[in-house]
């Protein structure tokens, strides 16, 4: 994590750099403030120059005072301290040369969006008019030979098949088709207590069913969010380990 931080920042005794090194340490910090972060002015820097000097650390505390070392950090954790001044040199690094780095990442991006691909040909469903009787009585044949009940609206009949071939007729689910067949003990749902009476049978037994469906969209809904998870952590979660930190993380 340490020596990330140095070659970003580009320091010159980067493989040499040892934190327990108390006199590399201080180099560093004088380099830090001479090259990156440049908090004083060059006469106000001659007791951080004075590397061997017994009041250096005195100077030092002052030094994060002045850059306003957040309380989180422990000030007795030589490793934290020196790893947020070095967060703190890039954000100084980025800011000196925000134009050059924001160039560079748009041209970045530039280069990785794909250029849409040109159609050859007229994409035929824009010919088709939805709306003609043709169209409508093709749809209920369709529906009624893969058993979908027909809606007045015949788009929502269409919307009806398109689910069923997407969960019962895709080519992953052809392959795995013990999954289609159902497991354990059927559940009474048209029993069940919905915890309110509207007083009409049918309007409580139609209840039920829309509390199932509810609660199937609320199901793929939080699926949906863990593959989001899941994809957001392939890229954040990769740790890289440094033993000698004894951390693990970026």
């Amino acid at each position: 994590m340490i020596r990330r931080k140095l070659e970003s920042l580009e320091y010159p005794l980067c493989d040499t750099f040892d934190i327990n090194d108390k006199v590399k340490m201080r180099n560093l910090v004088l380099w830090l403030e001479d090259h990156r972060i440049k908090l004083y002015e060059m006469e106000a820097r001659e007791e951080l120059r004075n590397i061997r000097s017994e009041n250096w650390e005195v100077a030092f505390k002052i030094y994060l005072d002045t850059m306003r070392l957040p309380d989180v950090i422990d000030r007795n954790k030589q490793l934290e301290v020196i790893d947020w001044l070095l967060s703190s040199a890039i954000r100084y690094k980025y800011e000196d040369n925000v134009g050059k780095y924001s160039e560079a990442c748009s041209n970045k991006v530039k280069q990785g969006v794909k250029k849409d691909p040109k159609m050859v040909r007229a994409n035929p469903l824009d010919k088709f008019d939805f709306g003609s009787p043709e169209f409508i009585e093709g749809i209920n044949q369709l529906g009624n030979h893969l058993g979908v009940t027909n809606h007045p609206n015949h788009i929502v009949t269409l919307e009806a098949i398109a689910t069923l071939v997407k969960t019962r007729m895709s080519t992953n689910v052809l392959k795995n088709l013990e999954d289609l067949k159902p497991k354990g003990k059927p559940y009474p749902f048209m029993e069940m207590n919905m915890g309110f009476e509207s007083g009409d049978y049918v309007a409580n037994q139609a209840s039920k069913i829309l509390r199932l469906l509810y609660l199937h969209d609320l199901r793929d809904l939080q699926t949906k969010i863990n593959e989001c998870l899941v994809a957001v952590q392939t890229i954040t979660a990769n740790p890289k380990t440094d033993t000698k930190l004894g951390k693990v993380g970026f």
